[in-house]
């Protein structure tokens, strides 16, 4: 259910807070294991950028995974995220708590997810995207399908498509 520019366009110019998945989006979906059996993720720094980037235009972010993690903890925090729920299987129950606490509603937040778990947020939020390498179910539903992978970059494009729509859409109001 791909969008057209002006769609995206119109949904985009509504967005307040952008919320992800971290598995598959925010890393490659890889867990790797030490011989001690300790699990280690990778995150793409330029992603870690894109929510800093948020952040500093005064969106709010956060994260929704249903991994307990104490590395997705250490990650959110390092991102300053707004929201940082783990071990949540019900991510949207979470998205209205998060609309009930901050006064906005489902069509200002933005979710990017990529596996079955996420099927439900995203056919309530006003902007819903995936990585490029996110399950077929997925896929069929979002307005938006990147051309990054989870992991490698995925995040920062939604992000980068957000910051440049809402910075032309400032300077139309500014002029």
């Amino acid at each position: 259910m791909s969008l057209t520019k002006k769609e995206i366009s119109s949904k985009l110019k509504k967005i307040k807070i952008v919320l992800s998945d971290i598995d598959g989006v925010l890393t490659d979906g890889g867990m790797y294991y030490t011989e001690d059996g300790m699990v280690m993720k990778k995150f793409f720094v330029k992603d870690g950028m894109g929510a800093m980037l948020l952040k500093k235009a005064g969106f709010l972010t956060g994260v929704i995974s249903t991994d307990v993690s104490l590395i997705n903890k250490t990650r959110a925090e390092r991102l300053k995220m707004d929201f940082t729920f783990l071990g949540v299987w019900e991510k949207e129950k979470t998205l209205e708590e998060i609309c009930e606490q901050t006064k906005l509603s489902p069509e200002n937040v933005a979710f990017i997810g990529d596996d079955v778990n996420d099927l439900q947020i995203l056919q309530k939020v006003g902007f819903a995207a995936c990585p490029a390498d996110a399950v077929d179910e997925v896929k069929k539903i979002v307005g938006y399908r990147c051309k990054n992978k989870g992991g490698k970059g995925a995040y920062r494009e939604v992000v980068d498509l957000i910051l440049k729509y809402n910075r032309y859409h400032s300077n139309e109001k500014n002029n």
